[in-house]
């Protein structure tokens, strides 16, 4: 990171966080602009935060956006996991919270998100592990290994990874909802999901993406109650839910689909917006409401010649337009993704702590 520092006689020392680069002026007031500027791939500065004489930050009356930065929030919460881990375990000491992931076939992008997990998993002194089975895997066995770690106490979570990659037809409906609710960390059984659509959040696990984003959300200080919040996407995974989050925080919420009608006019009226449809840099700038708050779940793949991999990562949101539009934006990559994974510890860990008692008390 550079700074860039014009002085007069006297000088403060200013962190500045989840910047690329900084420009600090200061003026003969007390007062004086942080601006933060975009990723590499935006040459345009995103924000001006201005600073008073005694630190407080105000936002400054700008358009450009303040990234929310998953990479930061995430690290955070998996250090807290940590601790609450290692705090347990004062009162149960063999307490180890324990995710399983079920995966069929050997596909690498879900290989590299299970190594990811795994990682993250190690690092909060959680245990994880990976069972792989062959793509001549039918049906029948998938649903007999997942039962099998049903009645395993050890396990405290269970997910199966997806898309399976079998020879045989396999309904992932089917699979997921075999998993027991209470180990369903990926918040995907109907029981879940159900609780979750009539606002039972206390007793359903939140899917892991949704939970993210409203994490997100709430990092940027902006209030989610009595908001207007648009959701792109109805996905079981992350629109629907998403959405049902956002209404039992108190959210006035519209779902956006493909048979939506005049789409850029109703994305329009968000405050806060959450998009995920898995189109690259759909949603344009001047679809969005100025000073909105939005959260990019989609990762797509796009050709770029200047990269030496001759492509780049963008979103289903055109970053460099919106980020003049929006207060606050998600960035794609290092925005949605590590936020989901933390979500994931974070939902093993409260089921392994739900678990506890019966596991080591009886």
């Amino acid at each position: 990171m550079t700074y860039r520092m014009l002085f007069r006689p006297v000088c403060h020392l200013i962190a500045a966080r989840n910047v690329t680069r900084a420009c600090f002026a200061i003026r003969p007031s007390p007062t004086f602009y942080l601006t933060h500027v975009s990723p590499a791939s935006c040459s345009r500065p995103i924000t001006v935060t201005r600073l008073n004489s005694n630190y407080s930050a105000e936002r400054h009356q700008t358009t450009m956006a303040t990234l929310l930065s998953g990479k930061e929030v995430s690290a955070e919460i998996r250090n807290k996991l940590k601790e609450d881990i290692e705090n347990f375990q004062d009162k149960y000491p063999k307490f180890l919270p324990c995710l399983v992931i079920v995966q069929v076939g050997d596909r690498e992008d879900s290989n590299v998100y299970i190594r990811m997990k795994v990682k993250n998993s190690a690092d909060i002194g959680m245990k994880a592990e990976h069972i792989k089975l062959p793509k001549s895997s039918t049906q029948a066995d998938v649903l007999a290994t997942v039962n099998r770690l049903n009645e395993d106490l050890t396990v405290h979570g269970i997910i199966v990874q997806l898309p399976m990659e079998s020879e045989h037809e396999i309904d992932s409906h089917l699979v997921t909802n075999s998993i027991i609710p209470s180990k369903d960390v990926d918040g995907l059984h109907s029981e879940n999901a159900g609780k979750l659509a009539v606002g039972d959040l206390s007793h359903c696990i939140t899917p892991c993406t949704p939970r993210g984003c409203l994490e997100l959300i709430k990092k940027s200080g902006v209030p989610v109650s009595g908001k207007t919040a648009v959701v792109l996407g109805r996905s079981k995974i992350v629109g629907a839910p998403m959405s049902n989050l956002l209404l039992w925080n108190h959210a006035t919420v519209t779902v956006c689909h493909s048979k939506t009608v005049d789409l850029p006019a109703v994305v329009r009226t968000a405050d806060i917006l959450v998009v995920a449809i898995g189109r690259p840099e759909f949603v344009k700038s001047d679809w969005i409401k100025p000073g909105a708050v939005v959260v990019d779940c989609g990762i797509n793949s796009i050709p770029d010649e200047t990269k030496k991999s001759g492509k780049r990562l963008v979103g289903d949101v055109d970053f460099c337009g919106a980020k003049e539009v929006a207060s606050w934006i998600t960035p794609v990559p290092g925005g949605v993704g590590p936020m989901t994974v933390a979500m994931l510890l974070q939902n093993t860990v409260e089921s392994a702590k739900k678990f506890a008692p019966k596991q080591f008390e009886s």
